[in-house]
């Protein structure tokens, strides 16, 4: 039976990416042209059209605005998912901030959608060693899955010892599934797998033979994520550092394809669904999402202060 895999979308416009946040301020957002509805709907219809349900990690400033793209994503199948409410860097905010932020976009997306959200995934992957605080906050405020701990080296994120798969978090305040964006192995190295720039910087063969290896050697799902900006090539220039535009605008025109590419290559369901599946392939302990164990290992280190990103 083959695998089937995350596919995930996190709903922002282009204004709101943490790349152009140096020369964009929140307060700015409202004087810029928001194009998420009609990029979000470009997705809905490739997903509809290859007949694949997804998990949308919707920021609540967005799901503010556009109630009807939130209702419309519920009312194709797809599973829904809070990406925060401001799209600021967990590590940047205080914990009381963190837990304002959270519970803002929890409310407005279950208000809306008329659905439990029990999914997170914090802006630019910003649970980091010194924000591991957020996981208990998580927990409190009823998220059961977490997909923010990306195993990589990266400037503005990434845990890289962390585990590849998913697995169980232990913390004070209870228990959490992490479901970490995809990395391959390769000379000792985790290469990232998982989508956004990467996807668009790697030629699509290269995103197929990496990801292929995840079924074939660890009959494992990997993570694949997507921003509804990312098939977008006519939404308007900002002026912004050269590392920024290029990380923003690399390959905007191939993304569509790529997708449609990647939907042929590759068997998706909802962050949900695939976790049920594993769980019934014995690789989860049975039990609700709330309380599953991999027997991976536990996460439950202090907070760690590193220097502050350049970025």
């Amino acid at each position: 039976m083959s695998i089937r895999h995350c596919f995930t979308v996190d709903v922002e416009d282009y204004f709101h990416v943490q790349a152009f946040s140096g020369v964009i301020r929140p307060a700015e957002w409202e004087r810029f042209e928001s194009r998420v509805v009609a990029n979000t709907h470009l997705i809905l219809d490739l997903l509809h059209r290859h007949g694949v349900r997804g998990t949308f990690f919707v920021l609540g400033w967005v799901a503010e605005r556009n109630p009807t793209l939130v209702r419309e994503i519920v009312d194709a199948g797809h599973e829904l998912a809070t990406h925060g409410y401001g799209h600021q860097l967990v590590y940047q905010q205080t914990p009381e901030e963190f837990r304002d932020d959270l519970k803002r976009s929890i409310g407005i997306l279950e208000d809306t959608g008329g659905c439990r959200v029990a999914a997170y995934r914090a802006p630019s992957f910003s649970i980091t060693r010194r924000s591991l605080w957020a996981l208990d906050i998580l927990i409190e405020e009823g998220i059961e899955i977490d997909s923010s701990v990306f195993p990589v080296h990266h400037d503005n994120y990434g845990v890289p010892d962390a585990p590849r798969f998913p697995y169980l978090i232990e913390r004070d305040a209870g228990t959490l599934i992490e479901f970490p964006p995809t990395v391959v192995q390769k000379l000792g190295w985790n290469v990232p797998a998982s989508g956004g720039g990467y996807f668009r910087l790697y030629p699509f063969w290269l995103t197929r033979r990496l990801l292929r290896t995840i079924p074939h050697e660890q009959r494992q799902s990997f993570m694949f994520y997507i921003h509804p900006w990312e098939v977008d090539p006519d939404q308007p220039r900002i002026s912004a550092p050269w590392r920024s535009r290029f990380r923003h605008y690399q390959n905007l025109k191939t993304t569509l394809h790529k997708l449609h590419q990647l939907l042929q290559a590759f068997s998706f369901g909802t962050v949900g669904e695939v976790l049920a599946e594993r769980r019934a392939a014995g690789q989860l302990h049975p039990g609700n999402f709330a309380g599953l164990n991999t027997g991976a290992i536990t996460v439950s280190a202090p907070q760690v202060h590193v220097p502050e990103s350049p970025l």
